[in-house]
């Protein structure tokens, strides 16, 4: 008997019925402290799906139900409080009719709150998972908070997560003037190597947003930095419709900038999104091939056929490369998009990448590069290593920076 019910306790918990993580989130220390730096306060909160405990219960909830914390507003990023919004589209701002709160659009208009939006708030929370690079919106939309924050006298909160990439990873140059955007708002790393309680502590320390916040991060409890997200033994909610799972955060940077062109495929449309590249003009056989005896370290490449049920390629019969990580630590993620591009360029140069798009897509290109070099030198034949010293030249720099706000070891 006793053995029936270890075997249906492990079946539960790997199925993710019960917990089993040892990982406190932010919010799990946050209530293991009685919310005490909330108590008696006015609370605006910011959060989407992804802000649960480790039992998967709202962060929302957990504040409108919490004793002496009076949550007065709910703020909404990209794709909305509940998610149910699609990716670029404007959210409004409406009632929550869970709880009857209002809920502000940070994702419309304007992606900061107004003077009038922070009036009857005290303190605002920002608990929303994010997936460790730069070009995802959710933490520009941070620094709009923190910015405003500073401006109208207001405190900030950070209830911390994990970065799903580890604390480790550092890829991309940063960010450089005059190509600072919501999808590249500060001057950091394409995947940078910070949970978003450091990313904060070091935008306000070091002077990356205008002014300078009350800050508070309310750390994790058993997260190290070598972990990614599989390890930690928390589920995945997907913080965007394209993000269905933990492993996508990893590659999402490893195909992220190339679909920005919007001349192939990465599987947005399709069932692995950001986790291949197809089209009608590549041969399946011949870009495996040629990928592998690149011999990219931790990554592998296999021939795939798909159909894109919508986006790029709609209804259309297209074949090229699946991604594998065959070592996720090993391997540099965001670099494998311009190996793809190369050797997409040598199997057929008609298809140039810069010339079958127009200038809003080249815009965007360079806005989530941080920087122009990458197209003005990329673009002259396709060739990453005419760029590689450049997309890595700030990472050791960056790294060295940071360390004095690392939370996690």
């Amino acid at each position: 008997m006793l053995k029936i019910k270890a075997t249906i306790i492990l079946l539960l918990i790997s199925y993710g019925l019960l917990a089993s993580s040892p990982i406190k989130l932010g919010v799990d220390v946050l209530k293991e402290h009685n919310f005490d730096i909330l108590k008696g306060k006015r609370v605006g909160l910011i959060t989407n799906p992804t802000g649960v405990d480790r039992n998967l219960k709202s962060t929302i909830d957990i504040l409108n139900e919490a004793n002496e914390v009076k949550l007065v507003a709910l703020f909404a990023p990209e794709h909305g409080v509940r998610g149910d919004v699609y990716a670029g589209d404007k959210v409004e701002t409406y009632t929550d009719l869970k709880t009857g709160i209002p809920v502000y659009s940070l994702y419309g208009k304007s992606v900061r709150p107004t003077k009038e939006m922070l009036e009857k708030i005290d303190v605002i929370v920002y608990d929303i998972q994010d997936i460790g690079t730069r070009s995802y919106t959710f933490i520009s939309t941070l620094g709009a908070i923190m910015e405003e924050a500073a401006k109208y006298g207001k405190e900030i909160v950070v209830l911390d997560r994990p970065n799903p990439l580890g604390g480790e990873r550092v890829e991309g140059c940063i960010t450089e003037d005059g190509f600072t955007s919501f999808v590249s708002a500060f001057k950091i790393p394409y995947v940078y190597g910070l949970t978003v309680g450091e990313l904060a502590t070091m935008l306000n320390e070091e002077g990356m947003i205008k002014g300078k916040c009350k800050l508070t991060v309310v750390a994790m409890k058993g997260w190290k930095r070598d972990m990614r997200y599989q390890e930690t033994g928390l589920q995945w909610i997907a913080p965007s419709p394209h993000i269905p799972n933990a492993a996508t955060a990893d590659f999402y940077p490893a195909t992220g900038i190339l679909g920005e062109l919007g001349v192939v495929s990465i599987g947005v449309g399709y069932t692995m999104p950001f986790q291949l590249v197809a089209s009608d003009s590549i041969s399946a056989s011949q870009l495996s091939d040629s990928l592998n005896a690149l011999n990219i370290e931790g990554a592998f490449f296999r021939p795939i056929y798909i159909k894109p049920f919508y986006a790029t390629g709609k209804g259309l019969s297209y074949q090229g490369v699946q991604i594998h990580l065959t070592n996720p630590e090993k391997v540099r993620l965001s670099e494998i998009q311009f190996y793809i591009m190369q050797e997409i360029f040598k199997q057929n140069p008609k298809l140039d990448f810069f010339k079958r798009c127009d200038k809003s897509r080249i815009a965007m290109w360079n806005k989530v590069c941080g920087t122009d070099y990458i197209y003005k030198e990329f673009s002259k034949g396709y060739r990453f290593d005419t760029i590689k010293d450049y997309w890595r030249k700030d990472e050791k720099a960056f790294k060295s920076r940071s360390k004095q706000y690392l939370l996690y070891h």
